[in-house]
């Protein structure tokens, strides 16, 4: 069965938000692209208490330095298409308010038809979690858990009626409901993380660091997943962050993804060959506008087709 692709928005400072975003969102319906996605981060932090992903004295990337609000963003896009689906990935969950953050998704996902996918994390800056966090750094699985009971009940029939530690909503009616339910994906990088995406979440967001990795990986998620009695599937959406060049990158050790559209779509069919349901491109780091954006993505897709993804 053919692999589903989706595209990243532009969300960095070269964009411009109101022209760019509808339009890369409409190219990538019309190119075929399944879905388009958004990515979160709140603020540049000079200097960072912590380095990159928690990684001390891993530098930021300068493109971190200006990017715009996810749920505007899909938003944006959302106006712009008619079926693509509309995902996170990911939100950071205790960067939000529970009980707004549920209902925004909610809303958005009423005024698409049914098309959002809502990828959800704990993030890893503590300058992020000082600036808007609901909770200590300390606690952030604590409260991923809250946001995810708290969309549920909120997603669900009225009345909504909820009691945890963050929050408290006495027997109410909340609307607007999903158009359906909306699903869940997390990320997994420990076991704790991995009983929390097998007992509680749809589906499983990965990035793309290599086949192999990613083949045991997912190999593993599935083993949790039989060892805990999960009847259902569990979905699969994997994030690539190419690095694309418009020459073929000649090292010894290329990395996965980076180098041509070529090189980059061997990559994307042989982490396809894993199994997963879809992976989507965000190339918005390597491009200077939203033209090139377009470009290279309509290069990509036709490359990765070509290739069987």
């Amino acid at each position: 069965m053919t692999t589903r692709l989706g595209l990243g928005l532009p969300q960095l400072k070269w964009a411009d938000l109101g022209r760019d975003v509808p339009d890369v969102a409409r190219f990538a319906e019309r190119t075929g692209f399944d879905s388009v996605w958004v990515f979160e981060r709140v603020l540049f932090p000079d200097p960072a208490a912590h380095g990159l992903y928690g990684v001390p004295g891993l530098p930021w990337p300068d493109d971190y330095r200006s990017v715009a609000d996810p749920l505007v963003t899909l938003a944006l896009a959302a106006t712009a298409t008619e079926r693509a689906r509309l995902g996170t990935s990911v939100l950071v969950a205790p960067l939000h308010v529970p009980f707004q953050l549920a209902r925004s998704l909610a809303s958005l996902d009423a005024a698409s038809g049914g098309r959002v996918v809502a990828g959800l994390g704990t993030g890893w800056s503590v300058d992020e979690y000082a600036a808007a966090a609901v909770a200590p750094f300390e606690r952030r699985g604590a409260v991923l858990d809250e946001v995810i009971d708290v969309c549920r009940a909120v997603w669900g029939p009225d009345p909504v009626a909820y009691e945890g530690e963050l929050s408290r909503i006495v027997p109410s009616e909340v609307g607007p409901k999903p158009a359906r339910p909306i699903p869940i994906l997390l990320p997994a990088n420990g076991p704790r993380a991995l009983r929390r995406l097998v007992d509680r979440a749809d589906g499983w967001m990965p990035i793309g660091a290599g086949a192999d990795k990613l083949a045991g990986q997912w190999r593993r998620v599935r083993e949790v997943a039989a060892e805990r009695g999960r009847a259902e599937p569990v979905r699969s959406v994997l994030r690539v962050n190419p690095r694309y060049t418009p020459k073929a990158y000649d090292g010894k050790d290329r990395a996965p993804f980076r180098g041509s559209v070529e090189q980059i779509a061997e990559d994307l069919a042989a982490h396809a060959a894993v199994g997963l349901d879809e992976i989507f491109i965000d190339v918005q780091t390597s491009v200077r506008d939203a033209q090139e954006l377009k470009d290279v993505a309509a290069e990509l897709y036709a490359a990765a087709r070509a290739a069987g993804v």
